[in-house]
């Protein structure tokens, strides 16, 4: 059982493996320059990685949800770096393995007339391993180091077209301000270490009580001021996981940079890389700062819930707003982007110390629900318009009139990821939005309640603005007319996993409940910094 739980090699590989496939791909170059061989190379890394993600979930369900734990070279913890993964963790792992490659898939496709793929591909594998290994540290400061590897990919993915001036000034955009949101948190790190004397996240969720209940070999103590550090280190990192996600009003880079870039890297941004910024909040907000901590005895953490739920709102409002009024089919999307994420942040604020624990609970399973939604619905989106972008050779919804008609499986699956967002039954997105206006009702909060419909009412406006022009509008001269089977299977196949989402809503929605209760509720949090004490006992020369 304990090789299980602290060296399960799946754990530990998976990230390392894909940054060397990532540095080793451009030295292939010397023997070949094959698209051929650079298509199967990465698609073999992004299929091993989702190999191990299922390994990893697996793991965890046989140790009954209870998080399993890696230590990098063999060190205890807080000494050492280690991953350590809940179900909450897993779940998010295992879907951003399983999007990836078919992201990858597509991207086969897409690039077979492009310049440069040995590159995109590099960047794309980089891509992934900063994304799963932002899912999988159990250390506060390997967030940072994951969050740069990962932002480094996508800024110079987004800059891919560098011909572009357009993509030049997107990637410049997203560079420097993201680089400012790296800093920030850098800077809550400070904070911490120097005010409770460790960075491993189960330790600081131990420290944050404000007092040493127990005492953990190799950490620090608890120097100065421990409420003002966790207050201000708090405020300093969740701006920059706000940035990361793109909630309004830190949602400003995101229009610009996810139309810029290739069609497969718009799917990664909008469909996973956000995912980033709402995963690190929660694991802050519940994990680290839960509503035993310093925070919330002194009333902050609960001013920091109802400005969630604030720019949730307002986030929800602006996104749908500014999707009515878009004629570049991708700016739509990233809008859409922007709105929903504002939906999933407004799950995530329910955590106040005044809502029963059903609400919160019930809202950050409609968060979760909804994150697994978006990111399947907006990859399978942005892939399907790009099918009928490709054929229109226009980004513009008027110039792209018609070409709908001309390629009816991707067509079918844009609607299908259309009526996923807009939340519609029997589709997964009208179950985690139904779920989230529950919670809200539970909580005794109507008008946030209400806002949960009218964000989703005003949102069918700009999706269905874009449905009518590519399928009911008489189409133009000249566009393409090629096979698209590979990308057109792709987009399909995402299209049946929207349905099944929906469908298999009754299973799903207790699984996902189990999910919070044994990560992020008090039994999970429980357990997290249970694995990280027996982590210590086993590793440590005494133990």
């Amino acid at each position: 059982m304990e090789s299980v739980l602290f060296l399960p090699q799946s754990l530990g590989v998976v990230v390392p493996m894909l940054i060397v496939g990532a540095f080793a791909m451009p030295l292939i170059t010397l023997f070949t320059e094959k698209k051929r061989v650079f298509d199967i190379y990465t698609t073999v890394f992004a299929v091993v990685a989702l190999i191990f993600a299922s390994m990893n979930l697996a793991y965890v369900e046989m140790r009954g949800g209870k998080p399993i734990v890696y230590p990098f070279g063999g060190w205890p913890p807080p000494v050492g770096i280690v991953y350590e993964v809940d179900r909450f963790g897993a779940v998010l792992g295992l879907l951003s393995a399983s999007v990836m490659l078919l992201i990858v898939l597509y991207s086969t496709w897409y690039t077979r007339e492009m310049d440069g793929y040995v590159w995109y591909y590099t960047l794309l594998l980089g891509l992934e391993a900063g994304l799963l290994g932002c899912i999988y540290t159990g250390d506060a400061f390997n967030l940072f180091v994951m969050i740069e590897v990962l932002a480094i990919s996508a800024y110079g993915l987004v800059a891919f077209y560098r011909g572009r001036p357009q993509a030049v000034e997107a990637a410049m955009k997203y560079a420097f301000i993201g680089a400012a949101a790296t800093t920030i948190y850098f800077l809550a790190l400070v904070f911490l270490y120097g005010a409770l004397g460790t960075l491993n996240m189960a330790d600081l969720a131990i420290k944050a009580t404000g007092a040493e209940l127990l005492r953990v070999p190799y950490s620090g103590t608890i120097f100065g001021s421990a409420e003002a550090a966790c207050a201000v280190a708090l405020a300093l990192a969740l701006w920059a996981f706000t940035f990361k996600a793109a909630l309004f009003p830190n949602h400003f880079w995101l229009p610009d940079a996810h139309p810029e870039a290739p069609t497969p890297v718009s799917a990664a941004l909008s469909g996973l890389v956000v995912n980033v910024g709402v995963y690190a909040t929660a694991r802050f907000l519940y994990t680290i700062f839960s509503r035993y901590s310093v925070t919330s005895a002194m009333g902050f953490r609960d001013a920091v819930m109802w400005v969630l739920i604030g720019l949730g709102i307002a986030s929800g409002l602006v996104g749908a707003l500014l999707m009515v009024v878009q004629s570049d089919v991708k700016r739509l999307l990233a809008y859409s982007t922007i709105s929903h994420i504002g939906l999933i942040f407004m799950g995530l604020g329910l955590g106040l110390s005044t809502a029963p624990s059903e609400a919160t609970r019930l809202g950050l399973t409609a968060a979760l629900y909804h994150t697994i939604n978006h990111s399947v619905g907006k990859a399978l989106l942005f892939m399907a318009v790009g099918v009928l972008i490709w054929a229109a050779g226009t980004r513009d919804i008027d110039g792209m009139a018609g070409v709908g008609r001309l390629y009816p499986a991707a067509t079918v699956a844009m609607v299908v990821g259309f009526l996923q967002l807009m939340g519609m039954p029997p589709l997964g997105g009208f179950f985690s939005k139904l779920m989230l206006y529950q919670a809200y009702v539970a909580a005794d909060m109507l008008i946030p309640a209400v806002m949960v419909v009218v964000i989703s009412a005003i949102s069918v406006l700009g999706y269905m603005k874009v449905v009518y022009s590519t399928i009911f509008r008489p189409p133009h001269l000249g566009y393409r007319r090629e096979a698209t089977g590979l990308a057109s299977s792709v987009v399909v196949l995402m299209a049946v996993l929207c349905i099944l989402l929906g469908v298999t809503s009754p299973i799903l929605t207790p699984y996902l409940t189990k999910v919070i209760d044994m990560s992020l509720m008090p039994e999970g949090i429980r357990n997290y910094v249970q694995a990280f004490v027996d982590a210590i006992r086993i590793l440590s020369p005494q133990g």
